[in-house]
């Protein structure tokens, strides 16, 4: 079993898929989102509002969400590998909702699979005023 803890190598595919992904997120590209997931019913989101269970819960709510001002600003990602095949991604982020000010964290544990890298559990969140 592979213990290495934050290869470079994958930490920069990883790196590079998640930019990816938060292009497609704050553009609402539901196509590419869906793509990111693990199109299983054991995929878990939990969102600002709402808990999704399963890939078609995930894509009715993509679907169904308004697509504006989705944009915000990273101020720290981090990603952490596990072997070849773990990873978990975290980052804190603002963003401006009916022009406040929102301090936010998300979470997402990726596994790679034989289709490739896909995100298997989220968490995103506001932090309390």
């Amino acid at each position: 079993m592979d213990n290495t803890v934050n290869n470079p190598a994958l930490v920069a595919e990883l790196t590079e898929l998640y930019m990816k992904y938060e292009a497609a997120l704050c553009s609402n590209n539901t196509d590419v989102l869906d793509g990111f997931f693990w199109d299983s019913m054991d995929v878990v989101r939990f969102g600002l509002n709402e808990n999704q269970y399963g890939a078609e819960d995930i894509r009715a709510f993509r679907n169904s969400r308004p697509n504006f001002r989705l944009e915000r600003e990273i101020i720290n990602l981090k990603v952490v590998t596990f072997g070849e095949d773990s990873a978990v991604i975290t980052l804190e982020f603002r963003r401006f909702i009916n022009g406040e000010q929102r301090y936010g964290r998300q979470s997402q544990m990726w596994q790679r699979f034989s289709e490739g890298w896909k995100v298997v559990s989220a968490h995103v969140s506001f932090l309390l005023d």
